[in-house]
């Protein structure tokens, strides 16, 4: 049983399912009375394999059939977020009560902050999930829903890490860069000055693409170690074709997803012949590349970038990233003490206690919202 010796700790749960859907985070963490956030037990949940193949296609643009469809999938991922949440507990040998709320993410499955493709207006992000099926079926109060105010109020909705990335990672005797490599990469920017603005956006592809590359042509979900991309060459053709993209140059505040950067986006942009080797090369070059350039363009004094996510487990992409980056020293969050993998899922647990206490959760230099907002839903246990 966690220590609770301080009566003004109290405990939260944080779920999360990124861009590449590859698995529940859950992490349970301990507040103080002194806002001190700590890691207690964190568990990866995997998803039923039928469900997280339709939850890919459709945050990859595929249609949705119907209402009903829908309506049933944000039921199935609320039911499935809850039994990693129960496991959770379990492994940290905890009871509900002990909880004062559960944070839940849910999962994307359509990110438009500048507005939907058919009308060029009216932005939108939208993420399911029932967290009324999470609170009925864990006894906890639980707060989801986190991103579309800051959308109303002008912003991306992402990221909304930076906040955290703020309270864990700022040092007063260097510039530092957070970078979270989950299906997409995103940076956050935390100058040494106390009277720096945090700033914090999407840089591109992460892992979605390679994943993706990899799961079509290998049969495997990811590329481990970044095997099958060692494997082949970086095209250089193909990349400057990839680079070309437009998005990529644009300022932020900017966020993006699996909407924009899917298979079909690399489609249009093969000539045909290449091998599939080498295009997964080229995609983590890709990656690597686009990262690196923006961490120039907006904060060119960083000499600490603190790896997070998925894609720390990638040796070749950090790899790739330190190469375009020879003045910067790349390192894990592990090496501060704070597990890579947990990082998204220890934010929501963040954002439920902001969210209670009714405290802002966005920052608006980095989302671009017209200013703070308390974010979230709550939805409250049974009696």
């Amino acid at each position: 049983m966690p220590d609770d010796s301080s009566t003004d700790a109290r405990f939260f749960i944080g779920l999360i399912s990124g861009t590449s859907a590859d698995g529940i985070d859950a992490a349970l963490v301990r507040f103080d009375g002194d806002d001190r956030c700590e890691l207690v037990h964190g568990h990866a949940h995997a998803w039923p394999q039928a469900l997280r193949a339709r939850l890919v296609e459709i945050g990859q643009g595929a249609r949705i059939d119907s209402l009903d469809e829908i309506a049933t999938l944000d039921v199935q991922v609320g039911e499935v977020f809850a039994d990693a949440a129960q496991a959770l507990l379990a492994k940290a040998g905890m009871t509900a009560d002990a909880i004062a709320a559960i944070g839940s993410h849910g999962q994307t499955v359509r990110h438009r902050p500048a507005g939907a493709a058919y009308d060029g207006r009216h932005p939108f992000t939208w993420q399911i999930g029932d967290a009324h099926v999470i609170a009925e079926r864990t006894g906890i109060a639980t707060i989801a829903d986190f991103r579309r105010r800051d959308v109303a109020a002008g912003g991306h909705g992402a990221p909304l890490l930076p906040a955290l990335h703020n309270a864990l990672l700022r040092a007063p005797d260097e510039d530092r860069a957070a970078l979270n490599l989950g299906g997409i990469a995103n940076l956050t920017l935390l100058p040494a000055d106390p009277g720096g603005a945090v700033r914090g956006f999407d840089t591109g592809p992460a892992n979605c693409l390679l994943d993706a590359w990899c799961l079509r042509h290998t049969g495997r979900g990811y590329d481990a170690d970044g095997a099958f991309a060692a494997s082949g060459r970086c095209d250089d053709a193909l990349l400057a074709r990839l680079l070309d993209e437009p998005w990529f140059t644009a300022a932020p505040p900017k966020s993006t997803g699996r909407e924009q950067f899917h298979l079909d986006w690399v489609a249009e942009r093969l000539r045909g012949g290449e091998r599939a080797e080498d295009v997964q090369a080229t995609l983590l070059e890709l990656s690597a590349r686009t990262i690196a350039d923006a961490l120039r363009a907006t904060q060119p004094s960083t000499r600490r970038l603190l790896a997070c996510g998925g894609g720390v487990h990638n040796p070749l992409l950090l790899a790739r990233i330190a190469a375009h980056l020879p003045q910067v020293r790349l390192e894990s969050t592990a090496a501060h003490g704070i597990d890579p993998d947990l990082v998204e899922a220890m934010g929501f647990a963040w954002l439920a206690r902001q969210a209670l206490a009714g405290g802002a959760g966005n920052l608006p230099s980095v989302s671009g919202a017209r200013g703070p907002r308390v974010l979230g839903v709550i939805h409250p246990a049974a009696d």
